[in-house]
């Protein structure tokens, strides 16, 4: 079948990105990057030097070491960003739209289009004549629907902003779906960039149990949970056959590792997330994709009733008792993006109200009024007990423990028990974490993490001003009231200290010279379709 053409979808406004702010231009996939080497000279974008290779080549095996190995290929069972499985699934079931970081817009992937009415308060999905699933079975209209309610049943990450986002869906015929929202909302097709537009075949629950199949360019041919995923080349994809024989996604832990194994050609792409690990990289003039969140480094505070940050005094007292900048040096070589401001200056959405930051003094004060009223000064820190961990935990037991608290420390033994504590139990004071935001679309993350009914809100935070806070970012009809309603949400973290921001999250994903083809959508994920490798390394 012959590629189609991809018309974009404009959302009403201008979605500058961190590109924006950054010296690089964006290069397109066939083009040659601008050769950088040092962290701090972009925020978003493509970055060093390829060869052009000439015409794309058939076969081989790309492998591509994400962030952790997956444990479940159900987009509605796990989350669905690009360090959470989310180019793994893009890879079997295809995305519905592609964010296009370059133009700063939504495009149709899986999708023939997506377009808004004149207030941005319904959207109409047209899908392509012909594709089907990998089981033959066609990608119609019942089976889009099909998809979403269960992702929406089975409490998918995005369920909470889907809920309170549209108010129906219909499909007026088998090639068209459309959806009603509660409110106007001119970002809504971020959502069919991650989990709700992983279109899944109602035939994958035929037997009972889940099967991973999609309409994506690739299908399971091997799956060991936790150590290696093998996908073979789907020869029915609506985009024609893969140039790929097989994409392999191998489970290596260690950042540097992944980067050492990227250089000496054990793979051809990596996804990295340590600062100091992509310093390394783009020092070595690796080529790929950077891109930067906000509060992709957050000190999370459990404000829940009975816990030692219920009182406001022991919020303050925590967030202005850690220093971003030590924390960086500490953790990350120095090469973070340290910070308390929400939205730095890289971000569209930076604004005037900038956070509340560093203030020792003013912790012991604040610490001082809580133990006057009874509190003991302890805290328990939980985190994982990796290195890295380990040392992010040391550098707040630090800080904290020099205003006057005492901390404990509580390692679990894996990333599940750890998010089990946090997110199921709620049995921590504080930890690490980042949330992540995106700066195409900062409503989406700032909902789950801060909304006072989200159950992904791990910090208990429940204030109605934030809700209605939250609300007006929704439905802002420009890029500057979005800014304006996002200054009062700063105001409103720098009165309440639900957490302490300490700085942005810098992600890198380097390929080897001869991978060529990879194409970057939202969040980190990264699609493959037309993904190829050079003849040395395809043969």
């Amino acid at each position: 079948m012959a590629p189609a053409e991809r018309a974009p979808v404009r959302s009403g406004w201008s979605l500058a990105s961190a590109l924006v702010a950054s010296a690089l231009v964006l290069a397109g996939c066939a083009g040659g990057p601008t050769e950088v080497t040092d962290a701090s000279e972009i925020s978003t974008g493509l970055v060093g030097t390829q060869t052009d290779a000439g015409e794309p080549t058939s076969g081989g095996t790309l492998s591509f070491a994400t962030y952790n190995g997956v444990s479940s290929l159900d987009p509605a069972n796990r989350q669905d960003g690009g360090a959470t499985g989310g180019s793994e699934m893009a890879a079997i079931y295809d995305l519905l739209m592609r964010y296009n970081p370059e133009s700063k817009e939504y495009q149709p992937q899986l999708a023939k289009s997506l377009t808004p009415n004149g207030d941005n308060t319904v959207w109409t999905l047209q899908l392509r004549d012909g594709v089907r699933f990998s089981d033959l079975t066609p990608v119609d209209a019942a089976a889009v629907r099909w998809s979403i309610d269960r992702y929406l049943e089975k409490k998918g990450t995005h369920t909470q902003v889907w809920k309170a986002s549209v108010a129906e869906m219909s499909s007026p015929d088998p090639s068209t779906v459309v959806f009603t929202l509660k409110q106007a909302w001119d970002e809504f097709p971020v959502l069919f960039t991650t989990g709700p537009g992983m279109i899944v075949a109602p035939s994958s629950m035929a037997s009972g149990e889940f099967a991973p199949i999609g309409a994506g360019p690739f299908t399971v041919e091997k799956f060991a949970s936790q150590d290696e995923l093998v996908l073979a080349a789907n020869p029915s994809y609506w985009d024609g056959r893969p140039h790929l024989d097989k994409l392999r996604f191998p489970a290596i832990v260690n950042e540097q590792a992944k980067l050492d194994a990227l250089h000496t050609g054990g793979i051809q792409a990596a996804y990295l997330r340590n600062a100091e690990v992509v310093h390394n990289a783009l020092t070595a003039g690796d080529v790929g994709y950077v891109y930067t969140v906000s509060m992709g480094a957050l000190g999370v505070v459990n404000q829940r009733e009975g816990r030692a940050a219920a009182d406001e005094r022991v919020r303050k007292a925590i967030v202005a008792a850690v220093d971003p900048t030590t924390f960086t040096e500490r953790v990350e070589g120095g090469f973070g993006m340290p910070g308390s401001d929400m939205f730095q200056p890289w971000s569209q959405w930076h604004g005037d109200v900038t956070g509340s930051g560093y203030d020792p003094e003013a912790a012991k004060k604040y610490l001082a009024e809580a133990k006057a009223g009874g509190y003991d000064g302890k805290l328990t820190y939980v985190g994982l007990n990796d290195p890295i961990a380990q040392k992010s935990a040391l550098a707040f037991q630090s800080m904290l423990q020099a205003v006057g608290f005492t901390v404990d420390i509580v390692y679990t033994t894996s990333i599940n028990d750890l998010v089990k504590r946090m997110y199921a139990q709620y049995d921590y004071d504080i930890s690490y974490i980042g949330i992540n935001v995106l700066d195409e679309s900062p409503y989406v993350r700032m909902y789950g993490n801060l909304h006072s009914d989200s159950t992904s809100n791990v910090l208990g935070y429940k204030n109605p001003d934030m809700d209605a806070l939250l609300g007006e970012l929704k439905t802002a009809p420009t890029a500057d009231e979005r800014r304006r309603v996002l200054e009062n949400i700063q105001t409103l973290v720098n009165e309440t200290a639900p957490m302490a921001v300490m700085g942005a999250g810098k992600y890198f994903i380097p390929w080897s010279q001869d991978a060529h083809g990879i194409v970057p959508s939202a969040d980190g994920i990264m699609l493959f379709g037309k993904a190829w490798l050079a003849t040395d390394s395809a043969s």
